[in-house]
């Protein structure tokens, strides 16, 4: 049987058996150890086969599309068990995962970013990403300030992730061709612990901040202070003189990530 690729799914699979091969070959496994892996949206398992042959990989599948779902437990049978016909963004991963795991997959595009949130809000159990996602999205991610891509993911998953864009990947390698190019991404968790800083402020302070990513920063974030200024009961002048600090001068895309906590420490 073959699976029908679903546009409301995000469905281009993957056709490529090296750039499949070389997506599976860069997640790193310690010599020695087995790690747990959740492999998300396998298709029709072009990068399962390969994992499979890995005896360092323990691997669990996550699929919501039932139509791949019996293609898979046809075509790999060993999976009986682990894979999971569920909607990844709705799993509750405690569920099926007790310590820490990988996770891997060609995403689909239209959700890639409510995955990384996702991952976000599990980043002490998920230690590595290695995942396909659409080039421009790839690109925004791995970027560092100073850039035009570099927006609010790329601050988010840097500031607990160590980010490398490994290679891009062309639309030919994909039934049916995507209309935009893909690239493939490893994120691997750097050593921060605490941010140091409220954390939900802190996404606030940089989804507000890119929310209006071509002014200085003192117009979107104008509220914040102002909300600052009402619990520390200052006066209007206050408030300016606050504002005219020279950070706020700046554009979102200027500040790093270092930077943008100590804008939330401010603003706290």
């Amino acid at each position: 049987m073959e699976v029908r690729a679903k546009k409301a799914l995000g469905q281009h699979f993957l056709t490529d058996q090296g750039i499949a091969k070389a997506i599976v070959d860069a997640l790193e496994i310690p010599a020695g150890t087995v790690s747990p892996v959740l492999e998300v949206g396998p298709g029709m398992g072009v990068l399962t086969q390969y994992l499979l042959q890995r005896s360092d990989v323990d691997l669990k599948l996550v699929e919501i599309d039932g139509e791949s779902v019996e293609y898979l437990r046809a075509h790999f049978p060993d999976m009986q068990g682990r894979l999971l016909q569920e909607d990844f963004l709705k799993m509750q991963l405690a569920k099926h995962f007790q310590g820490a795991f990988a996770v891997i997959g060609n995403f689909p595009y239209n959700i890639s970013s409510q995955i990384f949130f996702k991952i976000l809000d599990h980043r002490e159990q998920v230690p590595q990403v290695v995942c396909m996602i659409q080039k421009e999205v790839a690109e925004r991610i791995a970027e560092g300030p100073g850039t035009k891509a570099y927006g609010i993911l790329s601050v988010l998953l840097q500031a607990w992730y160590d980010i490398e864009y490994l290679f891009s990947v062309g639309s030919g390698c994909f039934a049916p061709p995507p209309k935009v190019q893909s690239a493939v991404i490893r994120l691997r968790r750097n050593g921060r612990q605490s941010l140091g800083c409220d954390e939900a402020l802190f996404k606030t302070v940089v989804k507000t901040a890119f929310g209006q990513r071509r002014k200085m920063m003192r117009n979107p974030l104008k509220p914040l202070a102002r909300a600052k200024a009402q619990r520390e009961n200052w006066s209007e002048d206050q408030l300016a003189a606050f504002l005219r600090d020279p950070v706020f001068d700046l554009r979102p895309e200027q500040l790093s990530v270092e930077d943008f906590i100590a804008l939330t420490l401010r603003l706290q």
